[in-house]
C-alpha cells in the first residue's frame, strides 16, 4: 500500500470539490465553515453538484433535488434511479479493476481475497443465482452471518436484483434475532455458519418457526445442509454453479430512496425500531462522507471493526465505490494486539475502532508504534461512544502523528453528523466539523440554538439519508414520535453536543443518559472521564434512582466494574469520591457506589443507560433480549440494596452528634459528601448558612474535607433561608449542561 508520505500530491478531493462549489456559485468559499454554510444554504445547489460531481451510475433527471423543506417528509430526488451493488462495483478508469478490492480475515481459516474484477463477478453469480429462485424488487431478505467475504457477496447480490435487506450476527441468539427479524418479515433467510454453530439446526427451527413469511433458506458456508420441513433449503454455492451457464440479468435501477436496509435501533425501550433506510440516500451520504470528510480514495485500504448488526458494517462497505478496498474479520479481540497487526499486515491506511478499545490498549500499555509497522496508516476513526482526551493524547504518543477523528451519527440516519475534516485541525476532544449538507445544532429546552454550550443534537434541514420510514408504522406515527415530537420541525437525534463557532463539535453521550439530580445537569462522561484517575474502576456508569429515603427526590447511583483483583472497600469507595469532588464537584459525588460484574450493552455496543436505570430503580426493563448479557441487570438489582444498607447505616447520627442526614430538622451539622449542595453555574463553591458550618460524618476522613467546607461565609440569596434542606439549585435555564 501507499505510504503516508506517498500520498497524492494534487491536493484532497475536498479541495476539489470546493472548486466546483466556487466556480457554480462565483464566489470564495475559502473555510470549512464557509463550504458548510454554502450546502445548507444552498441545498439544491450542493447536493446536486456532489450527485453529478461523484461520477456515481444514475439514470433519469437530477432537477429536483427534494419535494419539499420539511425535514420528516422531503424526498431526494424523485426522476434518479440507480442501483446500490452497481455503484459499488463499477469499474472505475483511476482504479486497477485486477487490484484487491475486499480482504475477507478470518479467525481460523486462511484469508480470502477478491480483485475489483472477481468481487463483481461473484456478486453477478450470486445476483443471477438469487434471481432464479425469483428473489427481486419487494423482497425481504434476512441475513445471519458473520463479517466476511460471504457475506458481503450475498448482501451485494441481494442489492443488485433489487432486493431489501437486514443482516445480523448470529451470535445474538434467537429470541433477538426473532425480536428483529419478525418486524423484516423476510421471504429469503440467508445463513453463513463459518464462523462457529451459533445457529445450528434447533436454532434454524426456531427462527423459522418464528419466521413464517420465509419461502427459502440460502446456506453460504461449506457444512452439513439442514433440513426444514416446507422450507427448502440450498447452498448459495450450489445455486450459482447452476446459473453460471444461464444468461446474465441485467440489475435493474430502482428509484432514489428504493429500501436497501433494514437497520434496528438498540431496543432497550423496547421492540427495536425497525429504520428502512434507501438507497440513494445511504449511497450519497456514504460518498460524500468518505471523500469529502476522510478524503477516501482508491489509495486507500479500510478497516473498521464492526460486526454485520451495527452501521459501520453498511458503512464500510460503501467505501468500495471510491475505488477503496476494504479489509473484513470475523474473529475475536483477545489482546490489545490484536486489531493493531491486522492494520499492519494487512497495509490498512484508514483504521476504524472504538473509544473501548482504545482504552483497552491503553490500559495494557500496550505501545502500536514500537510493536508492528504502522508506516501505511494515515487516520484512525473512533465512534460508538464519547471519545475522551486523554485518549487523543495517547493515540498521538503511541500510535503515532496519524489524526485520531471522532465520527458520530447513528443507526438512523446511517451516517454521520459530525465526523473528520481533512483541512481542519484536531482538538483534543472534539469532532473535526459538521457533516456537509446538514444544518447540525445544539438545541436547549426551549429549542433555542446554543453555541459553545451542551445542548441537543437536531438537524434543522431535509437531508438524503433520513430513514424512509419504520416498518409496520402506516401512518407514520411512530417515525414521527421517535425524531419529530420533541422539537418539531426538527431532526431531535437524542444526543447530547456543544457545536463551537467554528464547526468543531463534541457529542457527550445519549440525552436520555443525563442525570438531573436537585436540578442539577450532569452528563455521565463527565463522571466517567474524571474516575480515569482512580486505576481500580475499570467502567463506570452513572444513573439516577429515585430516592428511596426522600419521595419526590432523586440521587446518583454509581455502578463500577472494578479492574482484576479490585474490590469495593471503604478505602476505595472514599477515593472514588473525593477523585470526583476534586476533579469535577459535590454535585459529581454518588450517593451510592456499586460494584457490579458488568454494565448493561447493546449488541450494537452502547451503553444502555434506560436498562440500567431501570434496574436500579427496580422497574421493569423492557426487551432483555436487546442486551448482550442480560443477567447483568438482575445482578445490578440484586446489588443496590445490598449497598444501600450500609450507606443507610453512615447517615444515622454518631454517638454524641447530630445526624447529617440531609433535611434533618435542626441538625446544625450538614455532610458535605453524604449529602452534597447543588452546584450552580453562578458560584463554583458553596456557602453554608450562618452557624451551620459544612462538615463531615462517619463516612467521610476530615482531610477529604474541602477548604471552603468550615470557613464562614454569608449565606447566598439561595441558602439564606436553609433549615435543613440543601440550598436549592439556580432555575433550569440556568443550569450548567456541563
Amino acid at each position: 500500500m501507499t505510504s503516508i508520505a506517498d500520498r497524492r500530491s494534487t491536493g484532497t478531493q475536498l479541495a476539489a470539490f470546493r472548486a466546483a462549489c466556487e466556480q457554480l456559485v462565483g464566489r470564495p468559499l475559502a473555510s470549512p465553515t464557509e463550504l458548510h454554510d454554502f450546502s445548507v444554504a444552498e441545498p439544491e445547489a450542493f447536493w446536486r453538484l456532489l450527485l453529478e460531481w461523484s461520477g456515481l451510475p444514475w439514470s433519469g433527471s437530477a432537477d429536483t433535488v427534494r419535494t419539499g423543506d420539511d425535514v420528516e417528509t422531503a424526498r431526494f430526488f424523485p426522476d434518479v434511479t440507480l442501483n446500490y451493488a452497481e455503484a459499488l462495483l463499477a469499474p472505475l478508469s483511476w482504479v486497477d479493476d485486477d487490484a484487491p478490492a475486499l480482504i475477507s480475515v478470518h479467525a481460523s481459516a486462511p484469508d480470502q481475497r477478491w480483485s475489483r474484477r472477481q468481487l463483481r463477478g461473484a456478486v453477478t453469480g450470486a445476483a443471477d443465482a438469487l434471481a432464479g429462485l425469483g428473489i427481486g424488487p419487494g423482497d425481504r431478505a434476512a441475513v445471519i452471518g458473520p463479517n466476511d467475504g460471504a457475506v458481503t457477496v450475498a448482501v451485494l447480490g441481494l442489492a443488485a436484483v433489487g432486493a431489501t435487506v437486514s443482516t445480523s450476527t448470529p451470535d445474538m441468539g434467537t429470541a433477538t434475532l426473532l425480536g428483529r427479524f419478525t418486524q423484516v418479515e423476510p421471504t429469503t433467510l440467508v445463513l453463513d455458519r463459518s464462523a462457529g454453530p451459533a445457529v445450528g439446526a434447533a436454532e434454524l427451527a426456531v427462527l423459522l418457526d418464528g419466521l413464517p413469511t420465509v419461502r427459502r433458506v440460502v446456506v453460504l458456508d461449506d457444512g452439513p445442509l439442514p433440513g426444514h420441513p416446507g422450507v427448502p433449503v440450498d447452498r448459495l454455492a450450489d445455486l450459482v454453479a447452476r446459473a453460471a451457464d444461464g444468461r446474465h440479468r441485467d440489475w435493474p435501477r430502482l428509484p432514489f430512496d428504493h429500501p436497501l436496509f433494514v437497520m434496528f435501533s438498540s431496543g432497550t425501550t423496547g421492540p427495536p425500531k425497525a429504520i428502512v433506510h434507501g438507497a440513494g440516500g445511504t449511497l450519497l451520504e456514504h460518498v460524500k462522507e468518505h471523500r469529502l470528510h476522510g478524503d477516501l480514495s482508491s489509495l486507500d485500504r479500510m478497516y473498521f471493526h464492526t460486526t454485520t448488526a451495527w452501521m459501520m458494517w453498511n458503512w464500510q462497505l460503501s467505501a468500495l465505490a471510491v475505488g477503496a478496498s476494504v479489509v473484513l474479520y470475523d474473529g475475536p479481540v483477545q489482546g490489545p494486539e490484536a486489531l493493531w497487526q491486522l492494520v499492519a499486515e494487512h497495509g490498512v491506511t484508514v483504521f476504524g475502532t472504538s473509544p473501548a478499545y482504545l482504552q483497552l490498549c491503553e490500559d495494557a500499555g500496550w505501545c502500536p508504534r514500537d510493536r508492528v509497522d504502522l508506516s501505511a496508516l494515515r487516520a484512525v476513526l473512533s465512534t460508538g461512544s464519547v471519545l475522551h482526551e486523554w485518549q487523543f493524547d495517547w493515540v498521538a504518543e503511541a500510535v503515532g502523528p496519524q489524526p485520531l477523528q471522532s465520527i458520530s451519527g447513528g443507526t438512523d440516519v446511517i451516517g454521520c453528523f459530525v465526523l473528520g475534516h481533512p483541512e481542519a485541525p484536531v482538538r483534543r476532544g472534539r469532532s473535526q466539523s459538521l457533516s456537509l449538507g446538514l444544518d447540525v445544532a445544539a438545541v436547549d429546552e426551549r429549542g433555542d440554538v446554543v453555541v459553545g454550550r451542551t445542548g441537543e443534537l437536531v438537524c434543522r434541514n431535509p437531508f438524503p439519508s433520513r430513514p424512509v420510514g419504520f416498518l409496520a408504522d402506516p401512518c407514520g406515527s411512530r417515525f414521527h414520535a421517535a425524531y419529530f415530537a420533541d422539537h418539531p420541525g426538527v431532526w431531535t437525534h437524542g444526543d447530547l453536543v456543544d457545536v463551537a463557532a467554528d464547526g468543531s463539535a463534541r457529542v457527550h453521550g445519549r440525552a436520555d443518559g443525563v442525570l438531573n439530580v436537585d436540578g442539577v445537569r450532569i452528563g455521565p462522561a463527565e463522571v466517567v472521564s474524571v474516575l480515569r484517575a482512580v486505576p481500580e474502576v475499570a467502567d463506570a456508569m452513572p444513573v439516577e434512582q429515585r430516592d428511596p429515603g426522600h419521595p419526590g427526590r432523586t440521587r446518583m447511583v454509581l455502578l463500577v466494574v472494578l479492574a482484576p483483583g479490585a474490590e469495593l472497600d471503604a478505602a476505595l469507595d472514599r477515593a472514588v469520591r473525593r477523585t470526583l469532588r476534586r476533579e469535577a464537584s459535590a454535585a459529581h459525588v454518588p450517593s451510592l457506589v456499586i460494584a457490579v460484574p458488568s454494565l448493561p450493552v447493546t449488541h450494537n455496543g452502547k451503553q444502555s443507560y434506560r436498562a440500567a436505570r431501570d434496574a436500579v430503580n427496580g422497574d421493569p426493563v423492557p426487551n432483555l433480549d436487546a442486551l448482550r448479557d442480560p443477567a447483568c441487570v438482575a445482578a445490578i438489582r440484586a446489588a443496590v440494596p445490598a449497598a444501600d444498607r450500609p450507606a443507610a447505616a453512615r447517615r444515622q447520627p454518631r454517638r454524641g452528634t447530630t445526624s447529617c442526614a440531609p433535611g434533618s430538622p435542626g441538625s446544625g451539622v450538614r455532610c458535605w459528601a453524604c449529602a452534597p449542595p447543588s452546584r450552580t453555574t453562578t458560584s463554583p463553591t458553596w456557602a453554608a448558612p450562618p452557624g451551620r458550618p459544612w462538615t463531615c460524618c462517619a463516612g467521610c476522613a476530615p482531610s477529604s474535607v474541602p477548604r471552603w467546607a468550615s470557613r464562614s461565609s454569608p449565606a447566598s440569596p439561595r441558602s439564606a433561608g436553609w433549615s435543613g434542606s440543601p440550598p436549592r439549585p439556580a432555575s433550569p435555564s440556568r443550569t450548567s449542561w456541563s
